[in-house]
């Protein structure tokens, strides 16, 4: 799992980011999305994000969790990290 966080001051984009990040993960708070997705795939969400963003304005984080840190995940007020279903029937 990958954990990303942001903060950015411009409001466009930072909805630029926040709506391109949906289509990677969930939002679990306004500016964190827990994305279940490879070491892999993070890198290459790095990219794109990095294209997005002005690193003398913004700062973003990705943060990599093993499965094993993932388990150990400890919340208040909402579920655990869950990954989403492999397969969905139709």
């Amino acid at each position: 799992m990958v954990v990303v966080v942001y903060d950015i001051p411009d409001d466009k984009r930072r909805v630029k980011l926040s709506n391109f990040l949906e289509g990677y993960g969930n939002r679990i708070q306004w500016s964190v999305f827990e994305c279940f997705i490879s070491l892999n795939e993070m890198r290459e969400l790095y990219q794109k994000v990095k294209k997005q963003v002005k690193p003398a304005e913004d700062n973003v984080r990705f943060y990599w969790m093993s499965d094993e840190a993932v388990s150990m995940t400890l919340t208040i007020g909402s579920e655990n990290p869950e990954p989403p279903p492999k397969y969905y029937v139709i």
